[in-house]
């Protein structure tokens, strides 16, 4: 997995790429949190992810967590049918915000919608 992170408008937009599995995801709990804990706005762009395992859902779920406590706001955005697929059977889209593109994820969080 490749992690690429760029800033949108005073928001941090992080970009994997690849496999979000159980060797992975640990590389994207530690750059997810590092970045909630200075700020707990953030847009997370799925449109290189190719796999997530229940790992890479624990980190979703995690991230969320944590946002809520911390009063801001998480957005998944770009999201391919097969990943979207794997977020809607785990329930995981009544819980996670997401957007259809990063300009629109971006918005929702800049704006605090």
């Amino acid at each position: 997995m490749e992690l690429n992170e760029e800033t949108v408008d005073d928001v941090r937009v992080i970009r994997p790429a690849g496999r979000l599995d159980s060797n992975t995801s640990p590389e994207l709990e530690a750059a997810l949190f590092a970045h909630l804990e200075a700020d707990p706005r953030l847009v997370i762009r799925f449109a290189d992810v190719e796999y997530i395992s229940s790992a890479g859902l624990r980190v979703m779920l995690m991230a969320a967590k944590k946002v809520r406590q911390q009063g801001g706001q998480l957005v998944l955005c770009e999201i391919h049918e097969p990943i979207r697929e794997v977020f809607e059977i785990s329930g995981f889209l009544s819980i996670l915000e997401v957007c259809d593109d990063r300009d629109a994820a971006v918005a929702q969080v800049r704006d605090g919608a």
